[in-house]
């Protein structure tokens, strides 16, 4: 097999490549991450890098211009080597740090149950062995090991045999023992001679499609040390569950490339957490971990195949606890690492988090629980009942789809105001940087304005306007101009066009379509929900008037609307602190019913009425709709 070196600008990063590695994969490689919503199939042509020198051969072209083309621009993920090369990386097409949100809004959930950590060391003495008591050294530890902790089942892996009759011995008796919670059972992990150690960790994790957070909690005061968050590395391999699994599945070794890319997210993450703290990567003794069930699948090396096909059965919903070193995650690798429970392939265990950090099973009012992303997923109910299911309001919300979308980064549209009659546009940026694309939160600003200034009709047609420079038709599709080249960050006009707003109106009716399908399921209205609980990153920009004023969420009173912040983070450290938090966990996803909304035509029906602003039923948004009637 013929061997090529790459060379990337401007990096000037070098990598040695073979034939049958494309473009994109080299570049992984490099530590160069470049967009990509399609799982490498070429249909999104997010991932265009530009030819120097070389030859190479192309599987495809996507949507690239003759004018692209004419300029050596390629595919990165359809273009493969025939010599050396060097390939310029525009800064357009290369990810760049994300809006990630880490923040805690509801921090006196975190205080519900008692500190009781997952992991904890304790120091014992045993009295030695004599001519006049034989008992074995396991059986020794074990008898007062029960005293101690008045637990009855206690486990004892054999590399801890193996050390332990050096160990008591050394110290004389005395020892510190490190237990880890597995499920109601305590399994000894370590046994050090003396009563000195060193201090403790663990580790609350948040794997989302889009960004992963890791939170750093000292075990014995359940202080957080720090906490950290980044983009996942996964994107250059798609930007939603579905383009990921058909990237792991249709590409050889492509499960264990995704499990290295998360492992190496999380490794940077750590890495940063406990610089200049004194903290070692063994002294991280257990992790408890949320995600929804793909991404766990990918974390844990399991081939999530079978998520996307009928009848969408993940390979496991719940996981026992399993060592570090099983999955070459950069702790100690003898910490146990505990994903928490989901109930289905589209609701994992960052719901099941969120779900348990606001205590939905717990109250009294009817609540409804929401975390949009590139899925809907959802839970409804109270004590007495719960109802979950998700709908996939595809990647529009994350900027895929959208001729200038993209992710909530530096310089991305996240606000939109436009002026009467002028039109003049009044737009907010990530970080005030100059306008380079548009993201969600920007995108239902954009709608909800446009509606309001009579640019766009209910079905998201452009209406019939008196003459508006920033209204014109490019390439026979009418497009609105929201900020001009001159204003921009890359030279270019920033437009939304018709099949962008269309996108968009698609993606809030299945957000709303779920909700309605769920309410009419179990025999509700609208107006029975009592409550309403926001998660999430891109839940926080939402502006909630808008939201509901384009019929994406309940026409109800904004009182209702409850952000919650990071609720999968907060979730996954309630219960590395507390095995009540992780058994009321486990038990919150035996109460779920999941509704599978490709059954059955109610959510269709449901959907093709949301497809309009705000809803066909205007009755059901009578706050907003004054003047559509």
């Amino acid at each position: 097999m013929n061997v090529y070196k790459m060379v990337f600008l401007p990096d000037s990063l070098i990598v040695t490549v073979n034939e049958d590695e494309n473009i994109l994969d080299a570049a992984f490689r490099a530590g160069i991450s470049l967009k990509g919503s399609c799982g490498g199939t070429g249909s999104c042509s997010r991932c265009s890098v530009i030819i120097k020198k070389g030859l190479a051969r192309s599987e495809g072209v996507g949507k690239l211009t003759q004018e692209q083309l004419f300029k050596g621009h390629v595919l990165a993920c359809q273009t493969y080597p025939r010599s050396d090369m060097e390939i310029e990386v525009p800064e357009s097409t290369r990810h760049s740090q994300h809006q990630v949100l880490i923040s805690e809004e509801l921090n006196n959930q975190m205080s519900t149950h008692a500190f009781d950590p997952l992991f904890q060391k304790i120091k014992i003495a045993l009295s030695p062995p004599s001519l006049d008591d034989h008992t074995d050294d396991s059986s020794r530890l074990f008898s007062v090991l029960r005293k101690t902790l008045n637990r009855e089942h206690l486990r004892l892996n054999l590399e801890t045999v193996q050390r332990l009759p050096r160990i008591l011995r050394e110290g004389n008796w005395q020892i510190t023992v490190s237990l880890a919670d597995i499920k109601g059972c305590y399994e000894i992990v370590n046994v050090e001679a003396g009563w000195n150690h060193r201090n403790y960790y663990g580790l609350a994790l948040d794997i989302g499609t889009t960004t992963v957070v890791a939170q750093l909690v000292d075990l014995e005061t359940g202080k957080s040390v720090g906490i950290e968050g980044t983009y996942n590395k996964q994107a250059v391999f798609g930007d939603d569950v579905i383009s990921r699994i058909i990237y792991a599945v249709e590409h050889n070794k492509g499960v264990e490339q995704m499990q290295r890319t998360i492992l190496t997210t999380i490794y940077e993450l750590i890495t940063t957490l406990i610089k200049d703290k004194n903290i070692n990567y063994e002294d991280i003794w257990y992790i408890t971990c949320a995600g929804n069930t793909t991404m766990i699948h990918l974390f844990l090396g399991i081939d999530p195949e079978y998520i996307r096909l009928e009848p969408y059965v993940p390979a496991f919903n719940s996981f026992i606890p399993i060592k570090a070193l099983d999955i070459g995650l950069a702790v100690n690798p003898k910490a146990m690492v505990y994903c928490l429970p989901g109930t289905a392939s589209y609701v994992g265990g960052d719901i099941t988090a969120g779900a348990e950090v606001i205590g939905i099973d717990k109250q009294e009012k009817i609540s409804l629980f929401i975390d949009v992303g590139t899925n809907g997923e959802m839970v409804l109910g109270n004590k007495d009942w719960l109802m979950a299911c998700a709908c996939s309001a595809g990647p529009a919300f994350e900027g895929g789809g959208i001729i200038h979308g993209m992710r909530a980064m530096d310089g991305a549209i996240e606000h939109v105001d436009i002026e009467p009659i002028s039109l003049d546009v009044h737009l907010k940026t990530v970080n005030n940087k100059k306008p380079i694309g548009i993201c969600g939160s920007g995108l239902i600003d954009c709608i909800a304005a446009m509606q309001t200034t009579a640019v766009i009709n209910r079905n998201g047609s452009f209406l019939a306007f008196p003459t508006n420079k920033r209204i014109r038709i490019t390439e026979g599709e009418k497009e609105f101009v929201l900020a001009w080249a001159g204003e921009s960050g890359n030279g270019k006009d920033i437009t939304i066009s018709e099949s962008d707003i269309k996108n968009l109106i698609r993606s809030k009716a299945a957000v709303f379509a779920g909700i309605s399908t769920m309410l009419k399921t179990v025999g509700l209205a609208l107006e029975d929900i009592e409550q309403i609980y926001v998660a999430g990153g891109f839940g926080k920009y939402i502006n909630l008037a808008d939201a509901i004023k384009i019929g994406m969420f309940p026409d109800l009173p904004l009182e209702k609307y409850k952000y919650v912040g990071n609720s999968s983070i907060m979730g996954a450290k309630k219960i590395l602190l507390s095995k009540e938090a992780r058994d009321d966990a486990e038990q919150l996803t035996g109460k779920i019913t999941y509704l599978e909304l490709s059954v059955g035509n109610d959510f269709y029906e449901e959907f093709i009425s949301a497809l309009f602003l705000p809803h066909t039923n205007l009755k059901l948004f009578p706050s907003t709709t004054e003047g559509l009637r």
